[in-house]
Parts: structure tokens; C-alpha cells; sequence
């Protein structure tokens, strides 16, 4: 559908013209303002899920992982191979470990203890991966062991941490 209205636009374009999102601002700067009020599709349209004395104790741990991949992410320099392997898999740890499933399982109670394990999981492989480039001492083989066991997301850019893009 996308495709033939694509193609009617490039056929026809007295009717209407496709521009981008910028363009369209640019053209009409005057547009209205909304603020959305806070919401969730959680239990009683809040983030009661995803916090409370179920789950509470995940989100320091992940505020520090956060921190810590941004501060490996804005090393300046350039990394080697093996570097940025490591740099790659911190970034799919720490993606992987602020899973909102996690607290929400913990919290509804459907595998609880699953979910306490991945989170945990995740953030001991994450913490392993950054110390061990913080002190260039990256251990390979265990690098490949945590790589093939979290392989989601293969081209991961651990620079978006950092604000490189």
C-alpha cells in the first residue's frame, strides 16, 4: 500500500507532494503545542509495574551500568577489535538487563525469580565486560561465551551511549 501511494506521488504530483517531517516544520512553523499527561498501559494507567517494592532494588544497579557504558562510550581514542567486541556486548548487556519484562514478570508474578536471575545476570556479564576494558585486560574466550549466548541486536552501536552518532 505504502509502495503504490509512493509511486502515485512521483506519478501525479499535482495532487499532493511527499516531504519530509523537517519540511513540513519548516512550511508551517505554527503548530500546536500538546503536552500529553503521563500514562502508562500498566496496572491503573501508571508505572506502578515497573516500580515498586517488587523491583525497586533493579533500578540503582541499572542507573550505574548506565553511567559506567556511557563513560566507557565517551573514551576518546580509537579501540581495537577486541575493544570494541567488548564495547559492543556491554551495550547488549546493559540493553538487555533494562528489559521492562523484568520487572514487570517480578511484579505480576509470572516468573519471578526468572526474570530476578536475568536482570542479575546481565548486569554481572555487563559489570565483568567493563571492568575488564577499564583495565585492558579483556578476557576473549569468556568475551565469545557471553557473546554467543547474547547475540541479539549484532550491530549495536556502543557509541549512541556517548552521544556519537
Amino acid at each position: 500500500m505504502v509502495d503504490s501511494l509512493v509511486r502515485k506521488a512521483c506519478e501525479d504530483g499535482q495532487s499532493f507532494a511527499l516531504i519530509t517531517p523537517e519540511d513540513y516544520l519548516w512550511r508551517h512553523p505554527n503548530l500546536q503545542v500538546a503536552n500529553p499527561a503521563a500514562s502508562s498501559w500498566g496496572e491503573e494507567g501508571y508505572w506502578g509495574v515497573w516500580l515498586n517494592e517488587q523491583n525497586e532494588w533493579i533500578y540503582p544497579h541499572l542507573n550505574l551500568a548506565q553511567a559506567r557504558m556511557t563513560e566507557l562510550a565517551s573514551r576518546p581514542g580509537n579501540f581495537d577489535v577486541l575493544e570494541e567486541r567488548a564495547l559492543k556486548q556491554a551495550g547488549r548487556e546493559l540493553l538487555l538487563a533494562q528489559a521492562s519484562d523484568w520487572p514487570f514478570m517480578m511484579h505480576a508474578g509470572t516468573s519471578p525469580n526468572y526474570a530476578r536471575r536475568q536482570v542479575t545476570d546481565h548486569l554481572l556479564r555487563f559489570t565483568e565486560i567493563f571492568e575488564q576494558i577499564s583495565t585492558k585486560g579483556i578476557n576473549e574466550e569468556a568475551l565469545k561465551m557471553i557473546e554467543a549466548e547474547d547475540n541479539i541486536f549484532p550491530e549495536v552501536n556502543y557509541r549512541y551511549w556517548a552521544g556519537q552518532l
